[in-house]
C-alpha cells in the first residue's frame, strides 16, 4: 500500500493531467453533436477491426468442424444425383374419366405386376470420409479412410469424390477402412464413352498416376480426343455416369482389334482429402456373387479370396 501511495504521489501531476484530459474529452463529446458522431464512427471502425480479427482467429480453429459439416451436406446433395427415375418423377396431368373441369387429376405411374418399374438403379447412399493416408508411387496403391463399420462402410463399396472415381473398399475395421485405389494393377473398372455408350474397362499400367488405359474399345469406333469416360453402372458398385476421365490419346495397333486408349483421370490423387463411400444397392451383393461365379465379373482385390 505504501508503494502504491508513493507511486501516486510521484506521478500526481501526470495523473491529474490525464484525468482532466479524459474529463474534457467526455464533456466535448457530450456537448458537441459533430464530435460525438466522429468519435463513435472512429470507435466503431476500430472495434469492428478487433472483432473481425477475433472472428478470423475463431474461424481458423473451427475449420475442421466446418469442413466436416460441409462434407456431410455435400454427401446429401450429391446423393440426389444418383436417384432412381421414379424418385424424382412428378405426377402428370392425366384427367380422371368423366371429369370435364380438369380439377380432378390422377398420377401417371408405370406399373407392372402392381409394382413400380425402375428404369434406372435405386438410390445410392453416400458416406463421407477423410483420407488419412495413401500411397501414390507404387504399382499397387491404397488409401486409408477414417470411416469404418461403425459408420456403415463395408468391403466392396465404391469410393468417389466430387470429381470422379477413387477406388473400392478392401478391408474395414470399426473406425477405419482401406481402399484399393484406381491406381492398382488389379483394379478393373467398368466404364463407357459417354458420347456413344461404347463399353470398356479401365486399367492402370502402374506408371503415371494421372493416366489409365481404357481397354476393349473396338477399332471401328470413331474416337475423339477429349471424349468423356464415365462409369457404366454394370458392376452395381458405382452409379452410372460418374466421371472417370477424358480421352487423352489413342493408337491403333496392327495386331489388335481394339484401340489403345489413354485416359487422363479426373481425380488428382495427389490432392485427395475428403471422399464419399457409395453405399450398397439392394441385392447388390447377391448380383456380384452370382456374376462372379458365372464368370461374368472379375472379383476385386480382397474380395472372394483374391489376394493383392
Amino acid at each position: 500500500m505504501r508503494n502504491l501511495l508513493a507511486f501516486l504521489f510521484r506521478y500526481r501531476g501526470i495523473l491529474v493531467f490525464a484525468l482532466l484530459e479524459i474529463v474534457s474529452l467526455i464533456m466535448l463529446i457530450r456537448n458537441s453533436a459533430y464530435q460525438r458522431a466522429a468519435f463513435f464512427n472512429s470507435s466503431n471502425a476500430y472495434v469492428g477491426r478487433v472483432l473481425e480479427f477475433r472472428t478470423q482467429v475463431y474461424d481458423y480453429f473451427r475449420l475442421v468442424d466446418v469442413n466436416k459439416a460441409l462434407v456431410v451436406e455435400n454427401a446429401k446433395l450429391r446423393q440426389q444425383l444418383y436417384r432412381s427415375d421414379l424418385a424424382s418423377r412428378l405426377h402428370d396431368s392425366l384427367r380422371v374419366p368423366g371429369d370435364t373441369t380438369g380439377s380432378r387429376l390422377r398420377p401417371d405411374t408405370l406399373i407392372l405386376g402392381m409394382q413400380a418399374v425402375l428404369t434406372r438403379s435405386s438410390d445410392y447412399p453416400l458416406i463421407p470420409a477423410r483420407v488419412i493416408n495413401q500411397t501414390l508411387r507404387r504399382v499397387d496403391n491404397y488409401l486409408t479412410l477414417n470411416a469404418g463399420s461403425n459408420q456403415g462402410v463395408q468391403p466392396g463399396m465404391g469410393v468417389l469424390t466430387a470429381t470422379g472415381v477413387v477406388g473400392r473398399v478392401r478391408q474395414v475395421s470399426a473406425h477405419y477402412a482401406t481402399v484399393t485405389s484406381v491406381l492398382h494393377s488389379k483394379t478393373n473398372l467398368s466404364a463407357k464413352l459417354q458420347r456413344d455408350n461404347t463399353f470398356g474397362t479401365i486399367k492402370w499400367l502402374g506408371e503415371d498416376p494421372t493416366h489409365a488405359l481404357l481397354d476393349y474399345i473396338p477399332r471401328q469406333n470413331k474416337l475423339l480426343r477429349g471424349d468423356t469416360v464415365v462409369t457404366s453402372g454394370y458392376n452395381a458398385v458405382f452409379p452410372e455416369g460418374v466421371m472417370v476421365g477424358t480421352v487423352d490419346s489413342f493408337t491403333q495397333e496392327p495386331d489388335k482389334n481394339f484401340w489403345t486408349v489413354r485416359v487422363k483421370l479426373a481425380v488428382d490423387f495427389s490432392k485427395l482429402s475428403y471422399v464419399y463411400v457409395v453405399g450398397p444397392q439392394p441385392r447388390a451383393a447377391e448380383r456380384d456373387t452370382l456374376e462372379t461365379r458365372s464368370g461374368l465379373r472379375t472379383p476385386a482385390v480382397g474380395e472372394e479370396g483374391v489376394q493383392p
